[in-house]
């Protein structure tokens, strides 16, 4: 009776022994995913998508790491996380879609994206980080100062963008011939070969590739599109992400550390 008793005493140990052991394995997985109580589909790593290039909020410098606006911004992020950021390449259709997020291809969107109700049903946005307005380019020396001035004519727009969607607002009103590129240095490419006669995008965009191609191209017109970009994670998959994104907004808007960044990349920033 006292063997039995021992025996079974001997098994309650191993047993207890065996729970405690799983449990703390259970605990070191869950750890691997997690930074701050954020999870995050890659261990010790903030994963963010965007689509390349996008200067001046993300491009590739001459070494080939990826630098910008949104960059940095993402940088606090990762920092206030105790991880290092990384980025991923991938078509602006599947970022826009919410599809990358939704399959875990990464935690965040950066990618110059503005925030619409379209999109706000496919993924959740930060605060608003960007007030943008869309622009049209031209080369110096063309009399096009009006998407009237273009009837008849070919614009170039970006797949995907809402500088895309503006301009399909006035196709056949104002007699456009609409051509898209899937991305901004194809675009960039049809204006300077005479592929197309204007382009439209963001006024950044444009501002930025006027300081590396000087006299060559100049904004013809602005349009007051009232747009505000964002960054996006998960359609409520992701509360924890988007509140830390948030709260580093906030702090580096109040610290001077977003003036810093903005002046940087994009210029002196307006008075509000």
């Amino acid at each position: 009776m006292r063997f039995h008793s021992v025996a079974r005493q001997a098994g309650l140990v191993v047993a207890v022994a065996a729970l405690a052991l799983g449990a703390g394995c259970a605990k070191k997985d869950d750890s691997e995913v997690q930074a701050s109580g954020v999870k995050l589909v890659e261990a010790g790593k903030l994963t963010v998508c965007t689509h390349l290039p996008y200067p001046p909020f993300q491009s590739k410098d001459a070494s080939g790491t990826v630098t910008g606006f949104d960059v940095e911004i993402m940088d606090l992020v990762a920092k206030d996380l105790g991880v290092q950021q990384t980025i991923i390449d991938t078509p602006f259709e599947g970022i826009k879609s919410g599809q990358d997020l939704n399959t875990g291809k990464c935690d965040a969107a950066a990618a110059g994206m503005t925030i619409t109700a379209e999109r706000q049903k496919v993924m959740n946005f930060s605060d608003p980080y960007f007030d943008a307005t869309q622009a049209m380019l031209v080369k110096t020396g063309k009399s096009y100062k009006t998407l009237d001035d273009l009837r008849g004519r070919k614009l170039g727009v970006q797949a995907a963008t809402t500088g895309r969607d503006y301009a399909k607002k006035f196709e056949a009103e104002k007699g456009l011939k609409l051509v898209e590129f899937e991305d901004l240095a194809a675009q960039q490419q049809a204006v300077a070969n005479g592929q197309v006669e204007a382009a439209i995008n963001d006024l950044p965009v444009w501002s930025e590739y006027l300081k590396k191609n000087p006299g060559g191209f100049q904004v013809a017109a602005e349009f007051d599109t009232g747009e505000q970009y964002g960054f996006s994670v998960k359609k409520d998959g992701n509360p924890e992400l988007l509140k830390k994104i948030n709260e580093a907004l906030a702090k580096a808007k109040q610290d001077g550390t977003y003036d810093k960044i903005y002046e940087k990349w994009i210029g002196k920033r307006p008075s509000a």
